[in-house]
This record gives structure tokens, sequence and C-alpha cells, in this order.
């Protein structure tokens, strides 16, 4: 464990060692991407269409897409209309169709039609943020990375582990707690939790292994409306 700052919450960051044994007996399975992909670029679109909507949808979307784009040419020379009709369903068609065709021109002129293996020519790319970038790197090109998702960034503020809303802040604040070589499967397990106990609206805390650990469960039982009103 690195540096701490003292807002965070001392039975978390102490017990990290017991939270990241917890995730792997309850979530064993879960230790890479659900978004279905063959290769580098592959995960690249659909991580890049997972914005604002769900790896499930994006699994029904991209079998049909890869099999008419079947590589950075043919999405960076695509109509950006036909491309929108293509991923309408999955939300933002209109910045997503732009950024996917942007990115895969680079990808073709700048790259030399690979997909960059580090986070400087990732993040260079049109659409692609930090956490875009660190779903390629840890599952294609095997490095830690904390992934701040949606779950990821909502259950590190619930643990105590960060107690910022900028998620580049939240990552590396994670980077500082998890041991480096735990980054990617506690991104992978945290998000796991986050769809099955961790609800958004909904939290399960009675039965979540990690209250004993958690600020949000240990000071509001769980109660969101309790929790709004202690802002």
């Amino acid at each position: 464990m690195k540096k701490t700052n003292i807002d965070l919450y001392e039975p978390a960051v102490k017990n990290i060692d017991i939270i990241l044994k917890i995730l792997a007996e309850d979530y064993p399975e879960a230790i890479d991407t659900s978004l279905k992909h063959k290769d580098a670029f592959q995960l690249l679109i659909a991580t890049i269409l997972s914005a604002q909507s769900t790896d499930k949808l994006v699994n029904k979307v991209t079998p049909g897409l890869f099999r008419k784009y079947k590589g950075p040419e043919d999405f960076a020379y695509s109509n950006v209309l036909e491309l929108e009709n293509d991923i309408h369903s999955t939300g933002f068609f209109h910045n997503k169709a732009k950024n996917i065709i942007a990115c895969s021109k680079d990808i073709v002129e700048r790259f030399n039609l690979k997909v960059p293996d580090n986070m400087e020519g990732l993040t260079s790319l049109p659409g692609v943020g930090r956490k875009t970038a660190n779903v390629v790197l840890a599952n294609i090109f095997n490095i830690q990375a904390i992934i701040v998702d949606t779950h990821v960034q909502r259950i590190s503020q619930r643990l105590g582990l960060s107690v910022n809303t900028d998620a580049t802040k939240i990552e590396f604040d994670v980077m500082d707690i998890v041991p480096e070589d735990s980054w990617t499967i506690f991104s992978d397990r945290i998000i796991a939790l986050g769809r099955t106990i961790c609800d958004a609206k909904k939290p399960k805390c009675p039965v979540c292994r990690l209250l004993p650990y958690c600020r949000f469960g240990q000071e509001t039982g769980g109660d969101i409306r309790l929790s709004k009103l202690k802002k």
C-alpha cells in the first residue's frame, strides 16, 4: 500500500488485501472485459460504443458491425450516416460514429494499422480517454490498469478509497492503495460487484461481504436517501 489521504476511509484502506480476497472468492471468473472482441481494434471500437451504454447491448451490435467493417480501413472510409445507422441502438450515435471514423483514420494513417500499446498513443486517438485506453491496455497488452467505469467510480467512492468525483483522480487514488499486480483484476471484480450487489440506486448492503470495510454501508446502511441528506 502506498500513500493515503486522511479523508479516505481507514478500514477500506488498511484492509485492502482482505477486500481483494473477498472479491476473488465471490467473483473468481471476473477476469476480463465482457465486451466481445477478436483483437485490439475490435475491443477499442467496442469500448467506444460502450460509453453511456451497456456491454450487453454493445455485444448485440458488434458481431454484425465487425462482419460489415472488417478493420480500421473499412471504418476509416465509411459513410458517417450509414455508420450512425449501424450503431444507432448504442446511443449517442452521432458522436460515436464521428469518433470511430476519426480514430480509425488515425490508426490507418499515423499508426500503420496497429492499435497503440501505450497510454499516450491511445489517448491521442479521437474519442479515446483514459478509461477506454485502460480497457485495451489491460485486456490486450496485459498492462495493469485501474479501469474507472461507472461501477468502479461509484464503489471506490462508497468504499472510501477516493473522495474525488473526477474519474482520472479516482484512478490514481485507487492505484495508490491497491497493489499494482492487482489493478486489473480489482477493476474487473468491482465491476462484477456493481452489476450484482452494489447497485447505483438500490445497493444490497446487508448481503455485501465488503460491508465491514465500506464507508457508505457503515454510515448509511445502504439508504440512498440518507446518503443524500448527509451531503
